[in-house]
């Protein structure tokens, strides 16, 4: 059986992504008698260590130092291949975060393995690993065997329920790594507050906000600041993640009015992300398979537009509530105060 390797980076904190916790039950769980070592990527890593303890890795590698705190391909991509080479592990399994998924296809190409990224699922095929992998725009799922090894498999967060075992001693073998010359340097963070940041993966509601909140409505005018402060209350008290479609987040270029706090980062369909939150909620949106193929991976999804003749309407939700969004979302967003 295979050597495989979970490979994770920690948070500027010491901790882990939840990704990598999801990644590694996929690790521990799909490779039933191989044998599993960990990879750690950070800066005081014995925290990380005592968190995984009890996952049965035979071994902890780890490189630490504060070169490999922020991300940066060139010191990201050395510390991979230095773990994957101690290792020495036919399948390397990590989660598809932003700084893995732009350096661990460098590192299999340096190492002569091979890279899938944006797995969904890992199994065996007559006793080979396999992956599974949506194609075309979501819309075909494709199962991938690689007799290329390393194979470093990079899993959608979301996919597998996230490693909660419980913590313990454990100890961190000291992985050497010639830090290459880089022309970068962190200098500091620029986030926005808190209570300002809309896209939230780990949040238990999507709320996707569609064209129709810059349209005329009912007394014939356009009411982009009313939407604005209707959509970011309800942000504030629900804790929701916002989403868009595609139509919404283009206005900019058309000369109409916008949402000041939506961006192209937001938006929700066939050119933007596919989320998978437990339950969504669209509001104002045409519901068009371009944007309905965002919701693929949404369990419970229920929509509120005017058009009893909606896509949206055509079994793509669970429920739709025909009403003017406006007057919904105030009366959401009074009774969430009264909580």
């Amino acid at each position: 059986m295979e050597t495989v390797l979970w490979l994770a980076h920690t948070e500027p904190d010491g901790s882990l992504p939840k990704g990598a916790l999801e990644a590694l039950t996929a690790a521990r769980g799909e490779f039933a008698g191989a044998t599993l070592i960990a990879g750690l990527v950070g800066h005081g890593l014995e925290n990380a260590a005592r968190q995984i303890a009890g996952c049965g890795a035979a071994r902890i590698l780890g490189v630490s130092g504060e070169t490999f705190v922020q991300s940066r391909y060139a010191s990201d991509a050395a510390a991979a291949e230095a773990l994957c080479r101690a290792a020495g592990a036919g399948v390397v399994v990590a989660p598809g975060t932003s700084r893995w998924l732009r350096a661990l296809p460098g590192v299999a190409f340096r190492l002569g393995g091979r890279a899938d990224t944006h797995a969904t699922r890992i199994s065996h095929i007559s006793g080979v690993p396999a992956i599974s992998r949506w194609f075309y725009r979501q819309r075909m799922e494709a199962t991938l065997t690689r007799t290329q090894r390393p194979w470093i498999i990079l899993l959608d967060p979301g996919c597998y329920a996230k490693y909660d075992g419980a913590p313990g001693a454990a100890a961190v073998e000291a992985v050497s790594v010639a830090i290459p010359e880089t022309r970068t340097s962190a200098v500091g963070v620029q986030s926005p507050k808190a209570e300002d940041q809309t896209i939230r993966p780990d949040a238990r509601l999507l709320f996707v906000a569609g064209a129709g909140w810059t349209k005329k409505q009912g007394d014939g005018a356009a009411h982009p600041e009313e939407a604005e402060a209707l959509i970011l209350g309800f942000l504030r008290a629900s804790q929701a993640s916002l989403g868009s479609s595609k139509s919404l987040v283009d206005l900019s270029g058309e000369g109409q009015a916008v949402l000041r706090f939506m961006t192209h980062l937001n938006q929700v369909g066939q050119t933007g992300s596919t989320p998978r939150h437990p339950k969504g909620l669209s509001t104002c949106c045409h519901g068009e398979e371009p944007h309905v193929v965002g919701w693929r991976f949404v369990p419970q999804r229920r929509a509120v537009n005017l058009d009893p003749n909606c896509g949206w309407a055509r079994g793509k939700a669970d429920v739709l509530y025909v009403a003017d969004a406006f007057e919904v979302m105030r009366r959401v967003n009074a009774l969430l105060e009264r909580t």
